[in-house]
C-alpha cells in the first residue's frame, strides 16, 4: 500500500480508503467463495500493510491454496509492476502491472493501485484490496483449507479486546509514522511523532509483563504491530523523522519484535532490501537524492531476546509452519 493507496501531496496525510471491498467467503455471500486455487495474492514485500497478508498466509499454511505474486519495491508512474518476473510479466495472471486488475475490474477506476490485493486467476480481475479485512478473512473464512496445526490468529473470545488494540496501533503506530514522515508543517510533524512514541511506550508497558500482546498465544494484533516494527529503525527513524529513540534502544520493544521476528512464518518474510529500497527510492519529495543508506546493521535481530520467560505459546495448541517454499525465500541481501 505504501506509495499506492494514499494521498502524499502537499496537505495533511490522509489514508484512502480502500474502494474494492468485496470479501472472500467459506459461503461466498459476495459471489467470491473460498476455493483452492481460484485466487492470487498480489504482494510487495517492502510494504507493511501486504507484509501482514504474507506473514498471516504463511502462519496459516495456505500457500498451496492461495498463490502470491511479488511486486517490484521500485514503482513507475503505473505503479506496483512485475519486474522481478521472466519477462516483467507475473507468470500467472500474464500482465505487467498489477493496475491491469483493477481496470478489468473497474475499466477508468478513480482511485490509486494498492497492495495487498486479491485476483481472480481467471478472469483477472481484482477482487479485494482491503488490507484491514483481508487477514482477518484468511484467519476464520479460510479455515477449512489451513494447513494441521495452524494457530488461531482471531480467536473469537479475545476478538473485542484484539479489535481494540488494534485499532490503537492502527491509528497512533502503523498510520501515524506516515503522518509524521507525509507532515508538510511542523506543528502536524510533532503532534504526529509524538503519538507514534506516546502509543509505543504505552505498549512497551504492556508487553513488559506478558509476552504477546492479547492472550497468550500470536494472534492478529501482534502481526499487525510487528510489521511497522520491523521497519522502525531502517526507514521510519530516518526517513519518517520518527527519531526520538531507535526501536533497538527500547528494551522491551526490541526483545518483543526479536522475538516474533525469529518465530516461523514472520522474520522469514521480511525484505529489508526492498524495504530500504522502497522508501528511499519512491517517496523522492522526502528524499530527492534517492539514496539508499547502509545501515542499520541487521545482525542484532538473530540475538536472543529472553521472552521466554514471560511464558505464553506462540502457537498455542498448534505447530509452527514448515520451511519456507524455495520459490518464496527472501534473498540473501534482504536478510540479517
Amino acid at each position: 500500500m505504501s506509495g499506492g493507496n494514499s494521498a502524499y501531496g502537499h496537505q495533511k496525510f490522509t489514508r484512502s480508503r480502500s474502494r474494492f471491498t468485496d470479501r472472500i467467503t467459506a459461503d461466498g455471500r459476495d459471489g467470491w467463495p473460498v476455493e483452492a486455487g481460484r485466487y492470487r495474492l498480489v504482494v510487495s514485500r517492502a510494504c507493511p500493510w501486504a507484509s501482514r497478508a504474507v506473514i498471516s498466509r504463511r502462519l496459516l499454511g495456505l500457500e498451496d491454496a492461495l498463490s502470491m505474486a511479488i511486486a517490484d519495491p521500485i514503482q513507475d508512474d503505473r505503479s506496483w509492476r512485475f519486474t522481478l518476473d521472466p519477462d516483467g510479466r507475473d507468470p500467472v495472471l500474464g500482465i505487467r502491472y498489477l493496475g491491469e486488475a483493477y481496470e478489468r475490474r473497474e475499466p477508468g477506476h478513480p482511485g490509486g493501485v494498492s497492495v495487498p490485493a486479491v485476483v481472480d486467476v481467471e478472469s483477472g480481475r481484482l477482487v479485494t484490496n482491503d488490507y484491514q479485512r483481508l487477514t482477518l478473512d484468511l484467519a476464520t473464512e479460510w479455515r477449512d483449507l489451513h494447513r494441521p496445526g495452524a494457530p488461531d490468529l482471531y480467536p473469537e473470545k479475545l476478538r473485542d479486546e484484539i479489535d481494540t488494540v488494534m485499532a490503537e496501533v492502527y491509528e497512533d503506530v502503523n498510520n501515524g509514522v506516515y503522518r509524521a514522515g507525509f507532515a508538510s508543517g511542523q506543528d502536524e510533524y510533532e503532534a504526529a511523532c509524538a503519538g507514534v512514541f506516546r502509543r509505543l511506550e504505552r505498549l512497551a508497558s504492556r508487553l513488559a509483563g506478558q509476552r504477546y500482546l492479547v492472550g497468550a498465544t500470536i494472534t492478529e494484533a501482534d502481526i499487525r504491530l510487528f510489521t511497522t516494527l520491523v521497519r522502525f529503525d531502517a526507514v521510519y527513524h530516518g526517513h519518517f523523522k520518527c527519531n526520538r529513540w531507535k526501536l533497538a534502544e527500547n528494551q522491551v520493544l526490541w526483545a518483543y519484535a526479536r522475538d516474533l521476528y525469529q518465530t516461523p512464518g514472520f522474520g522469514d518474510t521480511v525484505d529489508f532490501d526492498h524495504i530500504k529500497r522502497h522508501y528511499y527510492q519512491v517517496h523522492t519529495g522526502i528524499n530527492p537524492t534517492r539514496i539508499v543508506p547502509l545501515g542499520p546493521d541487521l545482525s542484532g535481530w538473530l540475538a536472543p531476546h529472553g521472552r521466554e520467560t514471560l511464558g505464553g505459546r506462540p502457537f498455542g495448541n498448534g505447530t509452527p509452519p514448515g520451511p519456507v517454499r524455495a520459490d518464496e525465500r527472501v534473498p540473501a541481501r534482504g536478510r540479517p
